[in-house]
């Protein structure tokens, strides 16, 4: 085929199953995937410990452009996409680490950042209420929404040719396709905009 002598767009691929995730799955539709940068950082080892993803915000607390810490002022670094337009999360894929995972666990991973994604989608993560506001008070209830809401994704029959490449490993991936290749966006760094004398 072409398209496996060309090389395979990972964060493209990425992209459009999350956009079609949050097509289906009600509990992610107030998902704008336009609005989300989709990146991916190569792990230093394929040990199969350590983060498959992440999710950054990229505003503050309920879509704050400031925050202040220390009697300081500060805001966050922006992101924009080829029109200019300010991303609102970046969502950062671990390679080779989350490709060699399984294909259930990589399908989860993907559900489990985006519900980090505040229902307000206003640049701030899903917070619940308590000290674990991140996910809620239980981390294994949280991977079991995640993992209902992916066996619901594939219930409702989504194209073969969308996600098939996510039952490959990453060396299986390399033979397939030759390169892998795809966006990548640094962690936005703080910048202090004012300071309080």
């Amino acid at each position: 085929m072409k398209q496996e002598s060309q090389g395979l767009n990972f964060t493209e691929k990425m992209r459009l199953i999350c956009a079609d995730m949050t097509q289906k799955i009600a509990a992610l539709q107030h998902i704008q995937m336009e609005r989300v940068a989709v990146g991916f950082c190569q792990t230093r080892s394929s040990s199969k410990y350590g983060h498959y993803a992440s999710l950054t915000p990229l505003r503050f607390e309920n879509g704050a452009l400031t925050t202040h810490r220390n009697g300081r002022e500060y805001t966050l670094q922006r992101i924009l996409d080829p029109n200019g337009k300010e991303y609102l999360y970046l969502l950062n894929f671990y390679v080779p680490r989350f490709l060699n995972s399984d294909f259930r666990e990589k399908l989860i991973t993907i559900v489990h950042e985006l519900l980090h994604i505040s229902e307000k989608f206003d640049g701030d993560i899903r917070r619940f209420e308590g000290r674990c506001y991140a996910h809620s008070g239980s981390q294994k209830n949280y991977d079991a929404y995640a993992e209902r809401l992916a066996s619901l994704w594939l219930a409702k029959d989504p194209p073969l040719e969308l996600y098939e490449f996510l039952r490959f490993h990453f060396d299986e991936l390399r033979t397939r396709y030759g390169d892998i290749y795809g966006r990548k966006y640094s962690i936005p760094k703080l910048i202090r905009i004012s300071e309080n004398h």
